[in-house]
């Protein structure tokens, strides 16, 4: 990777985490399943009108791969989220991603965390939390622009938070009726 695209970890440019609950047995959930088969028009189902394209692919080594095509605000998103964890009930999602803004391209790392848990009433719910760091070139984008670190991180804070709130209830139901077609309920 080259240095432009080094991630900046300690900082953080925006963190959401929604909760939203899951029509379905936890025991027929498979949130892998879900995302790694989730068809282009239901993605876009998700977060009307933000969401615009998704597929699958692998990286070069076969790791499993979620491509979405978003807005975040007024950034067009193109996510490459690579796959972490895999499991049943938790999918961990990273992604070096691209950023086209009113002032041109950037990136930004984007960490996709999606998980069920069984509450004891027997209820579902699903977590979807999404936080983003700056890379070098973002940081050296947006100074060649005009804007503070503060500045950029309150804009995506907000938009990020916005977005998160939309798209998680309608996640779960997604993965609700994904589980229960599935098991054939």
């Amino acid at each position: 990777m080259s240095d432009s695209k080094r991630v900046l970890s300690d900082l953080v440019l925006s963190a959401s985490t929604e909760h939203a609950p899951v029509d379905a047995p936890y025991e027929a959930i498979d949130i892998a399943d879900w995302l790694l088969n989730l068809p282009d028009a239901e993605y876009q189902r998700c977060a009307p009108p933000d969401h615009k394209a998704a597929g699958y692919t692998t990286t070069d080594d076969g790791r499993p791969m979620s491509i979405n095509v978003e807005m975040i605000g007024t950034g067009l998103v193109v996510q490459h989220y690579v796959a972490e964890i895999t499991e049943k009930h938790h999918c961990h999602m990273v992604s070096t991603s691209d950023v086209l803004t009113p002032n041109g391209w950037t990136t930004v790392q984007v960490i996709w965390d999606l998980s069920v848990k069984k509450n004891s009433d027997g209820t579902v719910t699903y977590t979807n939390q999404v936080t983003s760091h700056p890379t070098q070139e973002f940081m050296e984008f947006i100074e060649k622009n005009g804007t503070t670190f503060e500045e950029a991180a309150a804009a995506r804070q907000a938009a990020s938070g916005d977005h998160c709130r939309r798209e998680t209830p309608l996640y779960a139901a997604s993965i609700g009726r994904h589980a229960l077609a599935k098991s054939g309920n």
